[in-house]
């Protein structure tokens, strides 16, 4: 179990990226001659929106409030199915059909899932990350980006015992580690990331744990649910 210190904890299940333009690698197909790309705004009205992980057609792109400016999220024209995710919260799931030079914009709203008690005794995971906008999982989870964990007054909440801790980002090779702390022990995770020299096909960032990039129900669903 786990959670973050600072002003807001959040439960037990399921809490960028350089210039999106998502190609071939994101689209249903493939269009020929010049491409004119629809691009995708988000928006959230709240922290847990905001830094809210986002897939797009199975790909984590960023969190949430990074995704605009050189950030911003440029697709093919056609279907696109986009996954929003975060710890304690039910997954967020729109489809979109773009049409070439469209911009839509996707109004997203973080519904809070179920979640079990707090562990009695818990152990604090500080994070030290370059860039801190990559992404954290834990055991298999998406619980936020690295920046939210790392700073004082701030950290990743876990039960005592053994757990493995990645890190990822789309451009970048993933760090995987794995920690082991006692109740009330303070551990460190440090690293700087480092360019992937080719396209990466990372499980935890195109899809899931498995390595299947599985498409999404119609409708939220707990995120703890096979995908």
């Amino acid at each position: 179990m786990y959670g973050k210190t600072g002003p807001t904890r959040i439960g037990t299940l399921a809490l960028g990226a350089f210039v999106v333009f998502l190609s071939l690698a994101l689209a249903p197909r493939t269009y020929a001659g010049n491409q004119v790309m629809g691009e995708v705004e988000f928006r959230g009205k709240s922290k847990v929106e905001r830094t809210s992980g986002v897939w797009v057609d199975g790909q984590y792109v960023g969190y949430l409030k990074e995704l605009k400016g050189s950030k911003k999220v440029l697709l093919l024209p056609g279907e696109h199915v986009i996954t929003v995710r975060q710890d304690g919260y039910l997954d967020f799931v729109q489809r979109l059909d773009l049409r070439p030079g469209e911009k839509k914009v996707v109004e997203v709203e973080m519904e809070k899932g179920p979640t079990g008690a707090m562990p009695k005794q818990t152990a604090t995971v500080k994070l030290d990350v370059r860039p801190p906008r990559a992404a954290v999982f834990l055991d298999g989870l998406f619980v936020g980006h690295a920046s939210e964990f790392q700073g004082l007054g701030r950290g990743l909440l876990v039960a005592p015992g053994t757990h493995k801790v990645q890190i990822a980002l789309p451009g970048y090779q993933s760090f995987d580690t794995q920690i082991s702390p006692l109740a009330h022990q303070k551990v460190e995770v440090k690293t700087d990331l480092l360019p992937s020299k080719g396209a990466g096909n990372e499980p935890l960032l195109n899809g899931n744990a498995a390595g299947e990039a599985t498409p999404p129900p119609d409708r939220a669903t707990d995120p703890n649910s096979p995908q």
